[in-house]
């Protein structure tokens, strides 16, 4: 095996000339930058060499690619956002329409009270039954006494004078018919609408 000869000291490139080398690469480097790789790659052309050499025309298809495909790809994810809002909102249709169904009133009662006229409405229950009721006057203000007795027993729930309104929850101590007693005590006719649900087996409407 054969040494290579050790080479001689003047042979070598001094720190100057290692400096100017490194220089000009340098400078090399960006000028192949902005002449070729800019253009080519991000059709931005300072010079106008890369578009004499075709590079810019090449660049410009490139970034106009991944424009596209940057639009398809929010599109995608506006289109996944919009089908999961829609199933989002069948769900909560169907929830929504689930809850509306379980408080939808049961029977519904109309009827005109004329003045000075009285009415009773009155539903069939069962001891421990709960009825949720509302109803509302239009036209004038009513007296009413929401109470009910049956087989020596009794019960007064409400009583109030001079109303247009109300609403809530009677539960039956016993079984018997529960319910209203009404009194237009105003000079016009009064219509009178009550809304019930829950447990019972009739209403009782007596005029």
């Amino acid at each position: 095996m054969h040494n290579a000869p050790k080479p001689n000291i003047e042979e070598l490139p001094t720190k100057a000339q290692l400096f100017r080398s490194t220089i000009i690469a340098g400078i090399g480097a960006v000028a192949i930058m902005v002449t070729v790789y800019l253009p080519a790659e991000y059709a931005i052309d300072p010079t106008g060499v890369g578009r004499v050499l075709g590079l810019t025309e090449m660049g410009e298809i490139k970034v106009q690619l991944a424009e596209e495909a940057e639009a398809d790809r929010l599109l995608d994810e506006q289109r996944a956002l919009d089908q999961s809002s829609s199933l989002l909102d069948s769900v909560f249709g169907l929830f929504l329409g689930a809850a509306h169904a379980q408080e939808a009133w049961q029977d519904e009662v109309t009827f005109v009270l004329e003045p000075g006229d009285t009415a009773e409405i009155k539903m069939t229950m069962e001891a421990g039954n709960t009825v949720t009721y509302a109803w509302t006057a239009t036209g004038g203000r009513v007296n009413f006494d929401l109470h009910a007795h049956s087989g020596g027993e009794s019960v007064d729930y409400e009583r109030g004078a001079g109303q247009t309104e109300g609403a809530g929850t009677i539960e039956a101590p016993f079984a018997g018919d529960h319910g209203w007693f009404w009194r237009n005590r105003d000079s016009t006719p009064i219509t009178m609408t009550i809304q019930v649900r829950g447990e019972y087996s009739d209403i009782v409407e007596t005029y």
